[in-house]
């Protein structure tokens, strides 16, 4: 299918030779009736094969910010698509289903434990054993902004130098926003919804960040036409560490765009419990003040080491958020308790601070 809103880097990056390798994707519904985020983290390493890490994994950061995962130790199980986005990762093949987008799905019971996903659909199911604890999960999305001027050809989040293998890792906002329809099923918890807020992304490379943190929603009270998606953090260019960071607005169908190459971003975070960013450039300024009165949940992420408990989340983070023209008029202040607040690598044993 078509997406008119495709942004670069949508296909898998993976290029079959033998160097260390990863690729993530990260998909998030929220709904707001319930104060609920989930957020689905499906990811590859080192597909190549007979490797220490070889191998997939799901992870759910889910209701209560309660946390389930998975791997997929089979690679051979593993499909995704090199053009656009769409990809999925089955614990046993299918006689009848080989690693393929299995669409549609005429019956739930048909899908075996996994996951697949597209532009258009988010679908799976996960069990541990141990706890017996599971979630099955089937929604549609309708895309609303990709990244970038809706009504133009999208952009590459990282830029046009992010098409070379200079920046490590790369780092791609699919889907800014967009709209679910279907349901997940939280170890009998069934949540329902319809056009609730959704969001994709991805990052993928052969050396993994420093250290990182992350700020993004799309839920916003009394602005449902309103998709946030900042962060900064420490990665590799060449062969030499730099400080990057972008704070990025869709707001009534434009495009505001803060980053290091039109841009003044600086920021304070916390090593938990409050992140703080400001930018800055000839038209517009933007301020963020992000709170979290919670202790957050670990999840793993890609390191050199493997999968690793090297990232703090919540989903429950509280958010204000200022834009306004450089002469000072203010055209939006926002505020939100959905907000999705992160920090990653290390070390985080004081403010990170940069101005």
């Amino acid at each position: 299918m078509f997406n008119p809103l495709q942004t670069p880097h949508s296909g898998y990056h993976w290029d079959g030779s033998s160097d260390r390798f990863f690729e993530g994707w990260y998909y998030r519904v929220t709904i707001p009736e319930c104060s609920q985020s989930f957020g689905f983290m499906y990811s590859i390493d080192d597909p190549i094969g007979g490797r220490p890490h070889s191998g997939g994994a799901a992870q759910i950061l889910g209701a209560g910010d309660r946390y389930l995962c998975r791997t997929f130790p089979d690679l051979a199980n593993f499909w995704c698509d090199r053009d656009i986005l769409g990809l999925g990762h089955w614990r046993k093949k299918q006689a009848n289903y080989p690693p393929q987008l299995i669409y549609p799905v005429t019956s739930n019971e048909e899908i075996p434990e996994g996951y697949q996903a597209t532009a258009y659909f988010n679908q799976g199911y996960l069990k541990d054993p141990g706890s017996q604890f599971y979630c099955r999960w089937h929604y549609e999305i309708e895309p609303v902004y990709g990244w970038g001027d809706p009504k133009s050809f999208q952009q590459a989040t990282g830029g046009l130098l992010s098409f070379l293998p200079i920046f490590e890792p790369g780092w791609q906002i699919l889907m800014a926003h967009g709209l679910a329809t279907g349901w997940i099923d939280w170890n009998g918890d069934r949540y329902e919804f319809s056009n609730a807020p959704a969001y994709s992304e991805k990052n993928w490379g052969r050396s993994f960040p420093q250290k990182w943190f992350w700020i993004n929603c799309n839920s916003f009270i009394n602005e449902p036409d309103l998709a946030l998606t900042a962060g900064g953090g420490k990665r590799k260019v060449l062969w030499w560490m730099e400080s990057v960071g972008l704070i990025c607005l869709h707001y009534q169908g434009k495009f505001y765009e803060f980053v290091p190459w039109n841009s003044q971003v600086t920021w304070k975070v916390e090593p938990w419990g409050k992140w703080e960013m400001q930018a800055r450039n000839d038209r517009f300024e933007v301020k963020l003040i992000g709170k979290s009165d919670r202790a957050g949940t670990w999840v793993r992420v890609p390191t050199e080491d493997g999968l690793c408990f090297r990232c703090r989340d919540t989903m429950n983070g509280q958010l204000t958020l200022e834009l306004r023209e450089i002469d000072g008029k203010m055209l939006l202040k926002a505020e939100t308790e959905l907000c999705g607040l992160e920090i990653g690598g290390a070390p985080w044993d004081e403010t990170w601070l940069l101005d």
